[in-house]
């Protein structure tokens, strides 16, 4: 620091560094218009930055002594930099946070970069901590934040970027731009290292002020000071490595003689083990206690799942190291703190998932984590085989879910088993349980997926990858999660997970009779075909492309189909037929939907226009389906007969649509009681009488018997967005966006 003035009181140091990010806050003749700020786990990046945002904050300013800091360290008086932090969240989530922070209209990722090209003033960014970027550890999202939102950002000439990334990332985001723009500011490199910051680090540290107790090296300033530096010196720059010192010591003094420097450690893993050796313990027990939560996911462990887990790993029981341990590793863990809306969420991802988790207000589930990533990773680094680590982890959880219901499994088990199978090879073989598909956090669950190379996806995993940002974009809660994916697996021939879902608990607002992958469809409508005489028949067995011709399709429902399943009569299933008339009596009228498609679409029959209506391009052709089963029908489009408004009003749901929403209510209660929502905007929609949900998309056409008889969780509808649908796996995570 410079000689006469004070250091910053939450960095104590870094004066070279704080001087060229304040130059690089006013733009001075010169100074980069990036900077990539990096550096070793554990040299104090965060912290740094940290300390750096507090001097840009007009409201933190006040609190601090700026007038006593050198002035070529505080940054000016300016409105604060944007902050978007891409811990925990994926490199779309990320992106779409800084489209909404400058309030842009972008329709696609790449239309933010154009935005805010074309903006006059400059915009100021800060991205810290994108080591932590993603809801899945071993996803490699961090690569991603810096190939698809930093490059182009710092390729924009409207935008002051200020990123802080790990080493090996670094050079890839700083050389994507020409000669002088961009600076790397590696805090481990000798022009701006900072020794004498670190001893005055650790000299506060060792303060009673700081809450040291009473001892010899914490009370005598000289002795303290020694201690300090001696501190400094064995850590070589590294300010984890001295923290994690401090705290051992002072946690357990007993068994430390400052003079000894064997008894200082020179890195992160010899303060592990130099502190199990002063307490008598064995390195590698303190190591096997703290490899679960090295291996974590989220925001902590639950610390009921830690012997649990603990004992996985070391493939002994570890429940006794545990009870006599709690010294042993109190240094090195740290409670999880709660979020700002009072949820200390395992996921991280703010993606509604409807789980209870974290220590939130009414939870007393305790998480812990390790005190810094860096301590994370040693404990990692040193475990034999991270793969076996990892498939002890899932085999352990897996265990722990009672009875293998998911509804009843810890959060941090059904939310994070995905990412500890991932890191095992094992996904793949895990993505066949449609419970833990509707139980699981979209959000971790698609990020584990995603990370699975294509090829080695099941039918399953595919479904679940398709239906994943309508999970995420609509917030929904397990049970409407379980419903999309129930139509999700029928549209995809997957009937028997479909029919799983029925059978979890659920209650499911509908059961999906059928659907067939028709492009094309302008509009649906349902009604009847009269008692077949013969002149009815299936136009093929199952679904597949029509060869008969179709019925005409009108504007309102059809008339009451005889037949149709009830929420306590679940036969109407895809497999269901209608039953045969009794000897002697009238055969009832046939439940049909009907679609109007492009005229030439196989199957279907041209049908002439009534006077005065206006041609339509393409021509006008229609199709006809039986309404409960997966068939075709050979019918004349002329026979089929239209609801009367009498028998609509009478009707127990309506149904209203928007763009990419639909929501059927009760009419006696005017209570939701099914609730869609589609990544596509719906191409036509009609419900019967009796409740059956007859929807088109740009994928097809399915239908829905309603089940619900209360009221449905209503989704979160975002406003549709233009461009590419969001329904490709590369297309990322929208859940902060929505």
């Amino acid at each position: 620091m410079a000689a006469g003035y004070a250091p910053h009181p939450y960095i104590g140091g870094r004066t070279a560094v704080l001087r060229a990010l304040a130059a690089w806050r006013m733009r001075w003749p010169g100074a980069p218009r990036v900077i990539v700020l990096t550096g070793n786990p554990g040299s104090g990046r965060s912290r740094l930055v940290t300390g750096f945002l507090m001097m840009c904050d007009p409201g933190y300013r006040k609190q601090l002594p700026l007038d006593d800091l050198d002035p070529a360290t505080v940054p000016p008086d300016l409105p604060a930099p944007a902050v978007p932090s891409p811990a925990g969240r994926t490199a779309a989530q990320l992106l779409w946070m800084i489209s909404d922070h400058f309030g842009l209209d972008a329709g696609r990722g790449e239309d933010i970069f154009t935005e805010l090209a074309a903006r006059e003033e400059p915009v100021t960014l800060v991205v810290p901590d994108v080591d932590r970027a993603g809801p899945v550890r071993t996803a490699d999202e961090p690569a991603r934040v810096v190939r698809d939102v930093l490059k182009p950002l710092a390729a924009t000439e409207t935008v002051q970027l200020l990123a802080e990334v790990p080493r090996e990332l670094a050079a890839e985001l700083a050389g994507a731009l020409p000669s002088g723009q961009a600076q790397i500011i590696d805090l481990d490199a000798a022009e701006w290292a900072d020794p004498k910051g670190l001893v005055l680090h650790a000299e506060t540290a060792l303060t009673p002020e700081a809450g040291a107790p009473d001892l010899p090296f914490t009370t005598d300033p000289s002795a303290r000071r020694a201690l300090a530096e001696a501190l400094a010196a064995r850590a070589d720059g590294n300010r984890l490595t001295v923290q994690l010192a401090v705290q051992s010591l002072l946690l357990q003094p007993e068994g430390f003689d400052p003079a000894d420097a064997s008894l200082l450690p020179g890195t992160v893993g010899e303060a592990l083990d130099l502190h199990a050796r002063r307490l008598g313990a064995d390195p590698r027990t303190l190591r096997q206690l703290l490899a679960p939560l090295a291996l974590a996911e989220g925001e902590g462990l639950p610390v009921q799942l830690w012997g649990t887990l603990a004992s996985a790993v070391a493939g002994r029981d570890m429940s006794q190291d545990l009870a006599d341990g709690m010294l042993l590793a109190a240094p090195f863990i740290q409670p999880v703190e709660r979020s700002r809306d009072g949820d200390g969420g395992d996921a991280g991802s703010g993606s509604g998932s409807g789980s209870v988790s974290g220590s939130g207000v009414g939870s007393d589930r305790t998480l812990l984590r390790l005190t810094h990533p860096g301590v994370a990773e040693e404990i990692r680094s040193g475990l034999p085989d991270v793969r076996d680590a990892q498939t002890r982890i899932a085999m352990a959880l897996l265990e722990a879910v009672p009875q293998q219901d998911w509804s009843r499994a810890d959060p941090y088990v059904r939310d994070h088993l995905a990412a500890h199978t991932l890191d095992a090879g094992l996904l793949p073989q895990l993505l066949t349980d449609p419970g833990l598909f509707a139980h699981a956090d979209p959000v971790t669950m698609r990020a584990a997926i995603e990370a699975v190379p294509p090829e080695q996806l099941g039918a399953p995993a595919r479904t679940y990858l398709r239906t994943a940002p309508l999970l995420t974009r609509s917030e929904a809660p397990a049970e409407l999660r379980a419903a999309f994916l129930e139509s999700a697996f029928v549209e995809d021939g997957l009937v028997a997970y479909a029919e799983a879902l029925h059978t979890l608990g659920f209650r499911l607002p509908w059961r999906t009779l059928w659907s067939v992958p028709l492009v094309g469809v302008r509009a649906v409508t349902t009604g009847t075909l009269p008692p077949a005489d013969g002149g009815v028949s299936s136009a093929t067995d199952t679904g597949g492309n029509p060869d008969g011709t179709s019925a005409e399709a009108g504007g309102g429902p059809g008339a009451t189909p005889a037949t149709a399943p009830t929420p306590s009569d679940p036969s109407g299933s895809s497999d269901s037929a209608a039953p045969a008339p009794a000897s002697g009596t009238a055969a009832a009228p046939r439940p049909v939907a009907a679609f109007l498609v492009p005229e030439g679409t196989p199957g279907s029959r041209t049908v002439p226009g009534q006077d005065g209506d206006a041609p339509e391009a393409g021509g006008r052709a229609l199709l006809v389906h039986d309404l409960l089963r997966p068939e075709y029908l050979d019918a004349d489009p002329a026979q089929v007969q239209l609801t009367s408004a009498q028998a609509q009003e009478a009707a127990p749901f309506g149904l209203s649509r928007g763009a990419d929403y639909l929501r059927v209510w009760a009419r006696a209660s005017e209570e939701v009681v099914a609730a869609l929502v589609s990544d596509t905007p719906f191409t036509g929609a009609d419900l019967s009488p009796d409740g059956v949900l007859v929807v088109a998309t740009a994928r097809g056409v399915t239908a829905r018997q309603i089940l619900a008889a209360a009221p449905a969780p209503v989704p979160t509808v975002p406003a549709q967005r233009t461009g590419t649908a969001d329904s490709a796996p590369s297309d990322g995570l929208e859940g902060d966006h929505s």
